[in-house]
């Protein structure tokens, strides 16, 4: 099987995330693509961060229905920071005959020298790099293979920032993380 990782905080999960995820999908072929919401982020500041369990379920309510999207909740168990390769090693375990796929954005090209163990990373996986509004496809190492993926720019941060200005943040995020945000009043 060929299978995709898509790794983050998803702060919340968004339209994009899941048009991204797709996407990728379609195009590579792939048989699944496995949501990884990270506990921790080790380089980003924490202090905007919805609890593990809310960003859990809100990406279990945003891919229900989608046959081909899977969530897990490994990074969450680990409890504290969480490094890629760390999941990439655990997967590999779970997924050790299949072709594994790490699907990022763009936007994360700029940080990828800075990560934990890369040379690790690169020979358990295949790194799929999407490109992303705003963020250009420049200087991209051998090792990672691009999709062109429709622009859709939408950024957690934008729909956490509409949230706490008492802004709509409909159509951003599907209808149910929507209500689920809403019902919790997170990011408040």
């Amino acid at each position: 099987m060929k299978i995709g990782i898509l790794g983050g905080t998803f702060n919340p999960i968004h339209i994009g995330h899941l048009i991204l995820a797709e996407e990728v999908r379609e195009k590579l072929g792939l048989d699944k693509v496995i949501f990884v919401p990270t506990y921790l982020p080790p380089h980003k500041d924490n202090s905007d961060i919805a609890r593990a369990q809310d960003r859990l379920q809100m990406i279990k309510t945003a891919i229900a229905g989608n046959k081909y999207f899977e969530v897990s909740d490994l990074e969450i168990r680990r409890n504290g920071r969480s490094y890629t390769i760390d999941t990439v090693n655990e997967l590999n375990k779970l997924y050790g005959r299949d072709e594994l796929y790490f699907i990022t954005g763009s936007d994360l090209l700029k940080y990828l020298e800075e990560w934990k163990d890369l040379n690790e990373i690169i020979k358990l996986v295949k790194f799929v790099v999407a490109t992303r509004p705003g963020y250009p496809l420049e200087k991209i190492p051998s090792y990672i293979s691009t999709v062109a993926i429709r622009a859709v720019d939408i950024s957690a941060f934008e729909i956490r920032s509409c949230i706490k200005s008492g802004n709509s943040f409909r159509y951003l995020v599907p209808e149910g993380v929507l209500k689920y945000i809403t019902k919790r009043k997170l990011y408040r």
